[in-house]
């Protein structure tokens, strides 16, 4: 290759180096280097000369340059001449000094190049360097700069020179007058000083073992003296920081007795600078080295300087360290560096100062003292161990700090402590308490406020760390083991340590585990011995009262009864055996459970059976007595927790129920009820529980005990003699008496059934009501104090219970029932009727429902009283999500406690009317209870009615269920029930629905029951009532409709005649409900009622329909529209040429209640038929639009649609939307389709006419209507597939759109023909004569649907090719543009659907497709792509013969088409290039052809158009066999699939060497094409172009380059440097790094 064009070449690069798009630059850069390591002397040079030649060159480039420069030498250093090596040095040189100011990326690649050239040739860079670090003359910033540089990268070789730069330095160092040059001078001090270290600490792999440190100690000092005396006080901080930096390297390399001279200047002037500067980390660098040259040489004078020192490093150690920034982190490490060092010469002093300032009250100086503690606790072990005791004793100050950041720091140094040995002596107990304290912390409360303060140290944070630690301790230092267990139990029972529960426990379980398996003595727990642990019954108490709560306290259950089994053998040896056997499945309950999901009374119930087995199994009074005790004893710890205090009372109780010391269990009950905090619910029904327990074993006793507290000073307003009981005010009173009332209720629950009924009278309601404060008897109670309210209320119910429970066994007549029943009814009437607050009216109503069922009966005003009060007061309450008001005396109910206490309440509603009812179970007993109910079913609210209708089948149900029949008699209400319950069977709410539909069932089968069926008779109508519940649950409508009529005809079925008419004015009442779903229920039954039993009610039907008519303009919901319309029907068959007028006349577009009207007429087969005949001939007669003229002043006409063939069009559109209307439309379906196709042929880009009221055009989109109307037609005739394939491809969409017509026309043809191929012949026929219309936009329709059927093979098979391409031959000379194009494009479809007959019509395809390829009135060039795209189908399939002759002639003819700005044409023409070649293998003048376009294809295999892409790859397959070379054609046909992507640049390589060696004297005509390109409109061809000409220079031998014009190529690439766009100039770039 000429050496001109490399010049030439890199002459452009190096001009393009600044290039404003950064890729080219990339690329440029790559590209100089590619040159430069395959010729660096020249590359080198002609850099250089670029340099030399351009002395103006902007900055940018020329560092640009130099930086290239500095690559090829750092990778080809060896291989560059020596004369090469010094011309750089010098021109380097020149370019870093010539500026005398500082200009630094400029300089600084200039000395990059001195340092990259310097790790071979040191000696050639120092003498050039030297020579310009003359004695006497500041030397250049950049050339001080080098040395530093230099000696960094190559010690060994810069190290030798050092001594003699530095004598030729300090002279200077005084002439330093600038702070750059004072920097600059500093900086290389220290980088010297570093590299003499590294020199020195490798003497063994140094070039000159020699060297020794004094060697330079003189010259450091000297350097030390003027930088420490002059330049460390500067004002610039950054010099200042490079001052320091560099006086702490050189410290290590300064005489020792210099160092101990000036350490006590040096020392105050490093540490003066944390104050001077911001950033410490250099400076506390600078310091360590000071230090540990100081300590090093066993500094003397360095002790005077240890408090300052100390007093500024624990300022560093306080400041915060932000780890999001690296250099404060540094700064920590290198302090606490330093707190080593001094460790390590100082202790004592060091220990006593960092001790002192853990008393500091600063946080941060407590934080600091506590980091240093920590870190020299790990790090100086032997210098700490006789410092423990008094690390141990200054610890607690710290301890009591009450900042979270301070204890966490606290707590990382206990776990340091831990870790070596401190814990074990006296005093390390208080550092467990610290860490189990801090397990037990709370939650921080403020969730929404994020902390500003990086460093905030959250409760949670902090307790989890500690709960890590303890863990920690626990597991992984062993020698612990004793000082934690068992003294950790400590803690498991005061109430401050309860949010640490879980991780004690767990810790204790990995105890307790560990001494088991070792068998170790200290397993067993000795508490006699262990004075400050917890007895064992409080242990066992508190573990179980944890049990009761498993996830509160972080999930404490679990470890608290894994614990328990734990310490079983310490607790009592005897509880082994219930244990091991117990709680294993309550710990599968608690794994497969959550806190919402644990059945929290099932889970109580089994926790006290556990205790009650575990105290049978003891067998040890005194242990149980003692239980007793300290349960009683451990009550008031949970006074803040009072479900945890309720279930202890219930442990208490079944505790009692095993005490055989009867002395005892009253002196327990004393105490219990003495300490109770009685002002609480909670508590109140904790301790009563815990009574009534106690009474199952001891009931004498604890009635004796109850009478006797009920006397004691306990109620008296003056001073108790009881110390506990403070004077009592009248509430508190009120409040002891009702936990009185409660243990007498929970006594009579409990007690044993044969004990009790006789104390009911005397020993319990008489106390009762004494307590109550007020006879009962006669006297209207009024009494505020809801607690006693609630109380009584209970009582009552329990004992209620506990007598039936009784009475079972033995008669017994409540003397006292009906007054109890009044004053419970009084509580229900006192409580808020808006608001369900309280449990009241839920206890008063399962109070009743427990008294009703005992003797003496109620009067019949008695019952309805009861009735209306209950009923109303339920009802009336508000949905149970309203969130009610707050009010001054209460807070609102939690959501979860409003939902049980509604849920109660109804169920308590439901047990009290079946009581009722179960007192008199007849037609009038039902009716009574169903009166007070009827109203509320047809509330406006829906939490009203579903209460209602609830209610009502509950009744019912039970009604049914109790039912005996005594003599043959009518249900007579029937008829208004059914009437009043049926519309609730589409009740917008679900469950009145699945309720309603219930009634209605019972109904019926208490009518049969009347009617004299047995008890067992199953009738099987009513009874698939039942099957139609499930059908309610689903809320579609139709579902709802036909579930209502299934139900009517049930309900017609079992009625009487005499009660329909009833049923259907109620009915009619039902279409005005305040529920439209209701009014909608009420229709459905109306219509099935009259199909069913019409015949009755023909007097109604001119009513009806005036009813009908003026409902259905007034209604809103569709399927009221839809029922009223099977109505419609029934007129409409008998008036039908009426009724078509009329609706036609109707404005367009019709409203909803017209279309449901054309509709409801599609659902009779025979009445359908006949409209669709009418619309068809109206249509095929009728002009589908008419020309109008715009306007006046602008010419130009608008198609507007004529009125009735569009009105007649909506219509049977709306017709054919009903299913039933298929089989009229199946038997029409050919003429139908036809007539829509045309229909809408003719519809696209038509306007809509004129509204006769408005004047403006009809909001109707014309073609829209014809579309949806055959969209309709093809699901009436059921082709799903057809549907589905046009839904897939939005051919709707485009048929409707005038631009996008044809190819809907297209698609719906394809779909027709691939899924629907039988039906075509009928079609066909019918739309051969409309191909002659005078309409040309139906013949464009036709046409287009003709030219797709010919693409498929069906056509043959149902013998329409010829008639299809008879018209598509007459159609080629049609006057429209369009239509010629669809009638090309049909004739080359034939090759796709029915290649056998291509040959029998050769001639005519291959006439119609030249003169198609010459069509001149062809302004898209549309009719030229068909003919191309037609021409290339065929060509696949004719025979040689009558392609031979013509193949060459058509390959010329396309080839201008190759380069077209068409995407499509460039793409159907490589396409047909590809097909033709087929045609002439083996023929040189084919071959020839091929490698004229051959370059082309290659190059277009970039095109920005995919689909031209997939077209080349396809020619260049197919023509492969022809190119005349095996490795090309294997490439092409390996490589070049449509579908697999390209590595376009591996392939141009490979394929130039193939070319190259297969085709050398065709070389020149290639570079010559491919030059050609470089102009190409399409910058990816452009880039292409270059691509191809750089892989070609790459792979081409020498001997080879003679073909090339390297001159042309050169110039067509440096213009290629300068497109427009980024892409072509990296591709340039690119290829001219292949010029070497």
């Amino acid at each position: 290759m000429d050496e001109t064009d490399v010049e030439q070449v890199t002459l452009a690069l190096l001009d393009a180096a600044t290039d404003k798009d950064s890729e080219v630059q990339e690329q440029v850069r790559k590209s100089i280097l590619t040159l430069g390591k395959q010729q660096p002397d020249r590359v080198l040079a002609m850099c250089q000369d670029y340099l030399l030649k351009h002395p103006k060159l902007v900055v940018s480039h020329r560092v640009v340059i130099l930086r290239t420069i500095e690559l090829i030498v750092s990778c080809r250093i060896e291989e560059i001449s020596p004369s090469r090596i010094k011309s750089i040095i010098s021109l380097a040189s020149d370019e870093m000094t010539r500026s005398k100011e500082v200009i630094p990326d400029w300089q600084q690649a200039a000395s990059n190049i001195l340092v990259a050239v310097g790790n071979k040739h040191i000696n050639d860079i120092m003498e050039e360097i030297l020579s310009k670090f003359q004695p006497g003359v500041l030397p250049h910033f950049f050339v001080v700069q080098t040395l530093a540089n230099l000696s960094d990268s190559n010690v060994y070789g810069m190290v030798p020179f050092l001594n003699a730069i530095l004598g030729t330095m300090l002279p200077m160092l005084s002439m330093a007058k600038q702070d750059n040059i004072k920097w600059v001078f500093s900086s290389a001090l220290s980088h010297f000083s570093d590299s003499i270290l590294e020199y020195l600490a490798n003497l063994d792999k140094a070039p000159d073992p020699s060297v020794r440190k004094d060697t330079f100690s003189s010259d450091i000092y000297a350097a030390f003296e003027i930088l420490f005396n002059n330049w460390l006080q500067s004002r610039e901080p950054k010099l200042r920081l490079t001052v320091a930096e560099a006086v702490g390297s050189m410290c290590h390399l300064m005489a020792s007795d210099k160092l101990e001279e000036q350490i006590p200047r040096l020392v105050p002037a490093i540490l003066s600078l944390y104050k001077k500067n911001n950033e410490h980390y250099i400076i506390s660098k600078s310091l360590c080295q000071v230090l540990d040259a100081s300590v090093n040489m066993s500094s003397r004078v360095l002790e005077a300087q240890l408090e300052a020192l100390l007093f500024a490093l624990h300022q560093q150690v306080s400041a915060p360290v932000d780890y999001s920034n690296p250099p404060t982190v540094k700064n920590h490490n290198e302090v606490l560096r330093c707190f080593s060092l001094i460790a390590n010469s100082f202790p004592d002093r060091l220990v006593m100062f960092v001790l002192q300032k853990l008393e500091n009250s600063n946080e941060r100086s407590r934080m600091g003292s506590l980091a240093v503690l920590r870190h020299l606790i790990n790090s100086s072990t032997s210098t700490m161990e006789s410092k423990k005791l008094l690390i141990l004793a200054s610890i607690r100050q710290p301890m009591a700090d009450h900042s979270n950041k301070v204890k966490k720091r606290v707590v990382q140094v206990i776990s340091a402590m831990a870790h070596h040995g401190y814990l074990e002596l006296e005093g390390g107990e208080l550092l467990v308490r610290f860490i189990v304290q801090h397990c037990a912390l709370p939650d921080t409360y403020q969730r929404s406020q994020r902390p500003t303060d990086p460093e905030e140290v959250t409760n949670e944070s902090l307790r989890s760390m500690c709960d890590n630690t303890l863990h920690l301790l626990t597991t992984t230092v062993g020698r612990l083991a004793d000082v934690l267990w068992p003294k950790l139990l400590f803690y498991l029972t005061p109430s401050q340590y309860s949010n640490a529960t879980t991780p004690l426990c767990k810790s204790l379980i990995v105890l307790g585990n560990k001494k088991k398996n070792n068998q170790e003595p200290s397993f067993k727990i000795d508490f006699t011995r262990e004075v400050n642990l917890p007895s064992p019954q409080t242990l066992m108490i508190r573990l179980l009262v944890n049990a009761a709560f498993p996830f509160n306290n972080r999930d404490h259950g679990a470890p608290s009864l894994s614990l328990l089994q734990i310490l079983t053998i310490s607790i009592h040896p005897n509880a082994e055996a219930v244990w091991d056997k117990e709680i294993a499945p309550l710990l599968t309950v608690l794994e497969e459970s959550a806190a919402e999901s644990l059945d929290k009374k099932e889970w109580d119930k089994r926790l006290l059976e556990l205790l009650s087995k575990t105290l049978t199994a003891l067998d040890d009074d005194k242990w149980v007595c003692q239980l007793a005790a300290e349960s009683t004893r451990y009550l008031p710890t949970y006074n803040n927790a009072l479900e945890e205090k309720s279930f202890l009372y219930r442990c208490i109780g079944v505790t009692l129920q095993h005490c055989f010391n009867k002395d005892l269990v009253k002196k327990q009950l004393h105490e219990v009820l003495l300490a109770a905090r009685h002002s609480d619910a909670v508590e109140r029904e904790g301790v009563a529980m815990g009574v009534g327990l106690c009474a199952n074993s001891h009931l004498e006793g604890t009635l004796a005990k109850l009478d006797e507290f009920g006397k004691s000073d306990a109620f008296k307003k003056s001073q108790s003699i009881f110390n506990l009981l403070k004077e009592r005010n009248d509430v508190e009173v009120e409040k002891v008496k009702s936990t009185l009332i409660l243990c007498y209720g929970q006594v009579a629950a409990n007690a044993p059934p044969e004990k009790i009924l006789n104390r009911i009278d005397q020993d319990i309601l008489r106390c009762i009501s004494k307590h109550f404060n007020t006879k009962v008897l006669g006297i209207k109670v009024e009494t505020k104090d809801l607690t006693m309210k609630l109380s009584l209320i209970q009582s009552v119910g329990l004992i209620a219970r506990a007598i039936s429970e009784c009475v079972k066994k033995q008669g017994y007549v409540f003397s006292r029932k009906q007054e109890l029943i009044t004053v419970m009814l009084d509580f229900i009437k006192a409580e808020q009727a808006d608001a369900l607050r309280t449990p009241v009216r839920q206890l008063v109503m399962s109070t009743c429902a427990n008294l009703i069922p005992l003797d003496p009966p109620m009067s019949e005003n008695e019952n309805f009283d009861l009735l209306k009060v209950c009923i109303n007061s339920v009802f009336c309450l508000p949905a149970e999500t309203n969130t009610p008001e707050k009010t001054k005396e209460e807070e609102p109910l939690d959501p979860k406690q409003r939902k049980a206490l509604y849920k109660d309440t109804l169920a308590a509603l439901q047990e009290l009317l079946k009581s009722v009812l179960a007192k008199d179970p007849t037609p009038d007993g039902l009716q009574n209870v169903f009166k007070h109910i009827e109203s509320w079913l047809s509330s406006g609210q829906d939490h009203e009615r579903e209460r209602a209708i609830t209610a009502t089948a509950h009744i019912l149900a039970y009604y049914l269920d109790n039912l005996t029949v005594k003599n043959m008699v009518s249900f007579h209400n029937l008829g208004a029930l059914l009437g009043r319950l049926s519309p609730r069977c589409s009740d917008p709410v679900p469950a009145v629905r699945a309720a309603a539909v219930e009634c209605i069932h019972t109904l019926l089968y208490i009518q049969l029951r009347y009617e004299g069926f047995s008890l067992d008779y199953k009738d099987e109508s009513v009874d698939s009532l039942l099957l139609l519940k499930d059908r309610l649950e689903n809320p579609d409508h139709s579902v709802l409709y036909k579930t209502c009529s299934d139900l009517t005809k049930v309900m017609s079925k079992r009625l009487p005649q005499q009660q329909l008419t009833t049923l259907v004015f109620m009915l009619f009442e039902g279409l005005v409900d305040s529920q439209t779903n209701c009014c909608r229920a009420s229709t459905v039954i109306l219509n099935t009622l009259l199909k069913n039993r019409g015949g009755g009610l023909q007097d109604m039907v001119p009513e009806m329909l005036e009813v009908l008519h003026v409902r259905l303009q007034s209604v809103t919901e569709d399927q009221v529209r839809v029922a009223v319309g099977q109505t419609v029907l029934i007129l409409a068959s008998q008036h039908l040429q009426t009724v078509i007028n009329t609706l036609v006349n109707q404005p367009l577009p019709y409203d909803n209640w017209i279309s449901e009207m054309w509709m409801a007429l599609g659902a009779d087969p025979i009445v359908a038929n006949q409209i669709m005949e009418m619309v068809m001939e109206k249509l095929s007669i009728m002009a589908p639009y008419v020309d109008k003229k715009e306007s006046l002043m602008r010419g130009g006409t608008t198609k507007v649609a004529t009125n009735q063939p569009l009105a007649m069009t909506c219509g049977l559109k709306e017709l054919l939307l009903n299913g039933q209307s298929q089989e009229p439309a199946v038997s029409l379906f050919p003429r139908l389709f036809s007539c829509l196709t045309v229909r809408l042929g003719a519809s696209v880009g038509v306007s809509a006419p004129k509204d006769s009221n408005s004047k403006h055009p009809a909001s109707i989109h014309v073609a829209g209507v014809a579309a949806e109307a055959l969209r309709i037609l093809l699901a009436r005739a059921q082709l799903d597939e057809v549907m589905k394939k046009l839904d897939e491809d939005n051919a709707w969409d485009a048929v409707k759109e005038a631009s996008t017509h044809v190819k809907g026309v297209t698609l719906l043809a394809r779909a027709m023909a691939k899924h629907a191929g039988p039906r075509l012949p009928a079609i066909v026929e019918c739309l051969c004569p409309l191909l002659n219309n005078i309409y040309e936009c139906q013949r464009i329709t036709v046409t287009a649907f003709f030219s797709e059927l010919l693409n498929h093979h069906v056509v043959t098979e149902l013998m329409l090719v010829d008639v299809l391409m008879n018209n598509m031959m007459e159609r080629i000379s049609d006057p429209c543009c369009t239509v010629r194009m669809l009638s090309v494009r049909g004739l080359g479809n034939i090759a796709v659907g029915s290649p056998e007959k291509v040959n029998k019509y050769a001639k005519e395809l291959l006439a119609a497709m030249s003169s198609g390829m010459e069509e001149k009135d062809d302004p898209g060039k549309l009719i030229t792509l068909e003919a191309m795209s037609g021409l290339s189908k065929v060509l696949v399939h004719l025979d040689k013969k009558n392609v031979h002759l013509l193949a060459v002639y058509i390959f010329m003819k396309i080839k201008p088409f190759l380069e077209s700005e068409n995407d499509d044409i460039r793409c159907t023409s490589i396409h047909l290039m590809g097909n033709l070649s087929t045609f002439g293998s083996g023929e040189q003048v084919f071959k020839d052809q091929i490698h004229n376009v051959l370059v082309s294809l290659l190059l277009h295999l970039v095109d920005p158009n995919p689909e031209v892409v997939k077209a080349c790859k396809y020619a260049m397959r197919v023509c492969a066999p022809v190119v005349g070379s095996e490795q090309i054609t294997a490439m092409f046909q390996n490589h070049l699939h449509e579908d697999k992507s390209l590595h376009y640049g591996e392939f141009i390589n490979d394929l130039t060497k193939y070319l190259i060696q297969d085709f050398p004297g065709m070389l020149n005509f290639y570079h010559i094409s491919v030059i050609q390109f470089f102009k190409s409109n399409w910058p990816e061809v452009r880039a292409g172009a270059a691509m191809f000409i750089g892989f070609m220079l790459g792979n081409l031998q020498e001997e080879h380059h003679s073909h090339l014009n390297m001159g042309t190529i050169t110039k067509g690439l440096v213009m290629l440097l300068q497109d427009p766009d980024p892409v072509v100039r990296v591709k340039a770039a690119e290829a001219m790094g292949h010029f070497h």
